[in-house]
């Protein structure tokens, strides 16, 4: 993507009412105002979910559809990339949809305890070097986090084309004795995996099939 249609997609984000950007300070300093308070936001109550990584946006955007009695933010610090999911949901007018552009070690600073019911981890990054570990998204710093943030009901959800990631996050679970709900590492050849799984597929989730790559995918619990 050109420099140009970056600054372009930057400017657009600025003047969609669903796109939030907050300042590092401002949540360095605790005064991020939503934190505890996305209610507001959207104008319910409804259940809120987070899609981690949120890329384009695509599971966002398809599970806001699946579920409108629901509320779902995607997640990403690049801008540019969730522009797409962002003008999608206005032009198909999803009051259920939000995007917040910030890094995601910063979560639990921007949302308040319990405050959201469920989240998904979409086609990560596994980093794979031993060195890379703090930054893999099922670490236990990570599960910490959504500790933080999640309803004691509430599940995190996973799914990867990365057969590392999926084995390194079930075994982490199994040593922290946490409830496993759900594991499949093949979902499109194994039968059981729920709907939300199959029905939607992101820009990269193609790729990786057409590759004849395996999709898998966890649900666990971290309370």
């Amino acid at each position: 993507m050109g420099s140009k249609n970056k600054l372009k997609r930057f400017k657009e984000n600025e003047t969609f009412k669903n796109v939030i950007q907050p300042g590092r300070e401002e949540i360095a300093n605790g005064s991020f105002a939503l934190k505890g308070n996305w209610a507001e936001h959207f104008g319910n109550d409804n259940p809120i979910v987070l899609e981690l990584g949120c890329g384009k946006g695509e599971y966002t955007v398809g599970l806001a559809k699946q579920a409108p009695d629901k509320n779902f933010i995607g997640i990403d610090i690049k801008g540019a990339r969730f522009w797409r999911g962002a003008k999608t949901a206005l032009a198909e007018n999803l009051e259920n949809v939000a995007f917040l552009r910030v890094q995601i070690e910063l979560i639990d600073e921007l949302f308040g305890e319990s405050e959201v019911s469920g989240i998904w981890i979409t086609f990560p990054d596994p980093q794979i070097k031993y060195k890379r570990t703090k930054h893999r998204m099922t670490n236990k710093n990570f599960l910490d986090k959504y500790r933080r943030i999640l309803h004691p009901e509430g599940v995190v959800n996973l799914k990867t084309d990365s057969e590392f990631m999926h084995g390194y996050t079930l075994g982490l679970l199994h040593g922290l004795d946490l409830e496993v709900i759900y594991a499949n590492h093949d979902v499109y050849k194994n039968a059981g995996s729920p709907k939300e799984v199959l029905d939607i597929q992101t820009f990269y989730e193609n790729q990786y099939l057409e590759q004849g790559k395996p999709i898998t995918y966890i649900q666990f619990k971290v309370n």
